[in-house]
């Protein structure tokens, strides 16, 4: 049976928008409305950078000549331009340059809703990955301290990734936890999501690892726009490339000092900076009130 489900049929089948109560009201939306993420002054943007990594960096946080840790670069300083706007045939288009890692980050808190943006990839890479695949994210239900995970680069958070050939699958950050619909692994090989399937659970903890492969390869050539689509209902969440459904993910959650499963169901939306320049535009975001096919679930 093919995994993917028409972007169409998710819209109908998958997610009710919230309707009026009073459905004969004339002139009036009966679904939530978009809201532009999306101008030419990021306004409903933060940003934060950690460092510039340099080729042969083995992950441990920089040190000056004395032997102290360099701080990260931190919260929205101006100084650096990794984030900048312009404008193209009438839109405003973000380009993040990725030389240093870091991220955007939404000023707002979500839950319940359906994010969407469009991306492409620029030509340019840096540090190590000069040699790697590009590389970004969208991360999700993004809670606490800024720069906890990886190279103390972003929050604790599920990620939907963005990468050449990977993009749909999944990365949980610092210690998020989340069970998806996917093959089991064999020896070296990582979990796959596949509709068909049990749900597993993807964690730094899990026998599984913290790493998913989405079900299958829907991106767009080079220099294309592909649209993302993020559908967030209470601790469930689905992955959409370009109209295709590529992951199915249920009790998001993080583990805490205790061991303890503590549920992760809303948060800021960080747009990583990942040594490779993106540009993304279309960003938009509207609230869902219910998830009702039961069997994704």
């Amino acid at each position: 049976m093919k995994f993917y489900i028409n972007i169409f049929l998710v819209l109908l089948l998958v997610f009710s928008c919230s309707q009026l109560k009073n459905e004969e009201k004339q002139n009036i939306e009966t679904t939530y409305v978009w809201e532009e993420l999306i101008d030419p002054d990021l306004t409903h943007w933060d940003n934060y950078l950690s460092y510039k990594h340099q080729p042969g960096y083995d992950g441990s946080i920089p040190k000056d000549e004395k032997g102290e840790e360099i701080p990260p670069i931190g919260l929205n300083d101006s100084s650096y331009n990794v984030f900048t706007t312009f404008k193209q045939n009438g839109e405003t288009i973000i380009r993040n340059t990725g030389e240093y890692y870091g991220c955007l980050i939404t000023k707002k808190d979500y839950a319940n809703y359906h994010f969407q943006l469009k991306y492409k990839w620029g030509d340019k890479k840096w540090a190590y990955r000069k040699n790697l695949l590009k590389d970004s994210g969208i991360l999700y239900h993004s809670i606490g301290p800024m720069g906890v995970e990886y190279w103390r680069s972003w929050m604790l958070s599920q990620e939907f990734q963005i990468m050449e050939g990977h993009t749909g699958d999944f990365w949980s950050q610092a210690n998020s936890a989340i069970d998806i619909r996917a093959y089991k692994p064999e020896s070296n090989l990582d979990p796959m999501a596949h509709e068909s399937q049990d749900f597993i659970t993807v964690s730094m903890n899990s026998p599984y690892k913290n790493y998913c492969l989405r079900s299958g390869n829907y991106e767009k050539p080079h220099k294309e726009w592909n649209t993302l689509d993020l559908y967030c209902f209470e601790d469930k969440s689905l992955h959409v490339v370009n109209g295709e459904v590529v992951m199915i993910l249920k009790n998001s959650r993080y583990i805490d000092e205790k061991g303890q499963d503590i549920p992760l169901t809303k948060g800021k939306i960080q747009l990583q900076s990942e040594a490779a320049e993106i540009f993304f535009k279309d960003i938009r975001i509207r609230q869902i009130d219910s998830l009702t096919q039961q069997k994704l679930f």
